[in-house]
This record gives structure tokens, sequence and C-alpha cells, in this order.
């Protein structure tokens, strides 16, 4: 039985572990908010402890679990390396304290099911950080989707690629980044597939795959495809859906989304006098820009003081590490996984 219960309107006290990329992103959002009371910092370099007293007045501590120990949390912002998470994840919920861990929930599926499963036995919520969820193009394809835009949804192709980033020393490519593209194409075809394949590489990540190209299939016969890699020299985050009225066209980093409409394919136009092409008619649609981890925070803190589920919960997150998981068993036993088969064990 649940004995969790939400804060209600008074100021959330919040705690911060880990001041990398993420966490350093989170510290100012949060030190900007005026429902948010941050009180508490952890993070095992002292640099970085110094550097955020800056910009707050909260206690900083070394060790993350005697923070969690010691102040008085209503809620805890996960953001430290991804092998880390189980433990903390844990810690927070055996106090009580609601929790948002970054993306990826967990490095392995047995670690998700052991959060999962203390989430579910103490009612104590955890939303996982899939900020992609929040960007305003994704929110808005999502309601156009379920205005039936497309009726029947064929493709969705993701590509997720950038430099390698030093820091990701504890896993590869798949669980760090394809996990948010697992959850994107979930969320667009409204269900979660049944099989995956895979290819990956090694390039120059000195311990794990740095390349992915994956495979997915869903219950309804929509396709997914997936790009990941920390190899291209420049940022790119695209995602296209493909379905009977026409095309959705997605850039995450510019928050643009187009449509393209299907078009009569018995009259093609040529390109330049020879190249025939059907091309419809494409119109950008208009959309309220925002910082999509400004708007997880909303969504999150909304728990926190009212209850109800995540946006994103931690089944949601499991998921995601469930199905990354069988894209790297997929490329390194070069076979087709059946999830059934995966989720079975």
């Amino acid at each position: 039985m649940s004995s969790w219960e939400p804060i209600g309107e008074r100021p959330a006290r919040v705690g911060l572990i880990g001041l990398g990329a993420m966490g350093r992103n989170h510290l100012r959002l949060l030190s900007a908010r005026e429902d948010v009371e941050l009180v508490a910092i952890s993070d095992p370099l002292p640099e970085m402890l110094e550097s955020a007293r800056e910009t707050t007045n909260a206690k900083s501590y070394i060790e993350p679990q005697a923070m969690l120990a010691n102040d008085d949390l209503d809620a805890v912002v996960i953001a430290s390396p991804t092998t880390t998470h189980l433990t903390l994840g844990l810690a927070a919920v055996g106090r009580g304290v609601a929790a948002l861990i970054e993306k990826p929930l967990a490095a392995t599926p047995s670690e998700a099911d052991g959060l999962v499963t203390a989430s579910n036995v103490t009612g104590v919520p955890i939303q996982v950080g899939h900020v992609e969820r929040f960007n305003p193009a994704v929110l808005e394809l999502g309601r156009l989707l379920d205005q039936g835009w497309l009726s029947t949804v064929y493709a969705i192709t993701s590509r997720r690629a950038g430099p390698f980033p030093a820091r990701i020393r504890d896993v590869g490519v798949t669980i760090d980044l394809a996990t948010h593209d697992v959850d994107i194409l979930s969320f667009v075809a409204a269900e979660r597939p049944t099989r995956v394949s895979a290819e990956t590489a090694q390039r120059v990540h000195q311990d794990h795959e740095d390349l992915l190209f994956g495979l997915l299939s869903f219950p309804s016969g929509s396709v997914g495809m997936l790009h990941v890699d920390w190899l291209t020299p420049a940022k790119r985050r695209t995602l296209t859906v493909v379905g009977e009225e026409g095309m959705f066209e997605l850039d995450y980093l510019s928050q643009r989304l187009t449509f393209t409409r299907s078009t009569d394919t018995t009259n093609p136009h040529l390109i330049r006098g020879y190249a025939p092409t059907f091309e419809g008619e494409s119109v950008e649609l208009p959309l309220a820009s925002g910082e999509p981890l400004a708007a997880e925070l909303d969504a999150f803190f909304t728990v926190v003081r009212e209850g109800g589920r995540p946006v994103v919960n931690v089944e949601d997150g499991r998921w995601a590490v469930v199905v990354a998981d069988a894209l790297l068993r997929a490329a390194h036993e070069r076979r087709t996984v059946e999830l059934d088969e995966v989720l079975a064990r």
C-alpha cells in the first residue's frame, strides 16, 4: 500500500545529485523557481560544488547518500552517471522522496526492474528524464496525431547524431542516447514494439559502441528506424513520420515541425525540368517555443504537489531500457530479437 502523499502547495524542498552537463542545467532552472527551495546539492568534484555555491545557498555534499540521509527532502533530481541510478533511486524512494531520474532510468533491465518495484511498492513517484517528450514540436506532433492527421502510421525514422561526449564512459550510445528515440518512437506509434534488429559499431569510444542502426517492428505494422551515433561532427536531431495522409518532419533543435500532404501520384512535377517528383504541399506548423527541461520540471513538481502519474513514469523508463538492451543483443547475436522473449526472462 502506498505511504507517499503529495505535499500540496508549499514550496518543495529539493536536492540535486550531479553537476555534469544536465545537472548544471537543472541547477540553473531549480535555482530560479519560486515553488522550489533547493536545499542540498551533491557532486564528487569539490570544484563543481564550489561553483554551485556561487548561485545558491544550498548545502553541499561530496557523498549523495549523506545528502539523502541528512536532509529533509520532498524531491530529488538524480543527474549522476547512469550506473549510479539504481542505488540512488532506491535510497530516495526508501526515504519517501519523489525522484526525477535523468534518462536512462538504469544501465540494465534488471536494474530498471528494481526501481519499478520500489516505486510500485511504496507509491513514491519516479519520473524519468526523457526530456524530448516535452519538446514543443513533439507535443504538437502528438496533438496532431491524436486529432487524426495520419489515420495510419507507416514508418517513423529518427536520427540522433553528434560528436563524442568525453564525459560518457559508463555506457554506450545505445543506452545513453537511443533510449530517447525508443521512447519517442513508442510515443508516436502509440504502442510498444514487438521485435527489434540492429547493427552497431565501435570507432572512437574505448569501451562501448558509438554507432547504432536499429529497426523496430510494431504490432500495427508500423516500422521504426533509428540512427544514433557519437561520430557525426555536428549535432543532428530529427524525426520523420510517414503515414497515409502525408508526412511530418520534426527538428528537435530548432523546434520546427512541418507537414507535407500526400499528393496525386499520377501527375508528377519536374525538378529542374527533368527529374519527376510527386511532392505534395508542405506547411510549417506554428509552435510556441519553450525550454523542454523547464516543462519537464513543471510536470515533475505538479506530481510532487498534487500526485498522479508522471508524464514519463518509471514503467516508460524501464521499457526504453529493455528495448535498448534488446537492440544491443540483436546486434551482438546478429539476429532479430522478439520482445516477448526478452520480457519472459
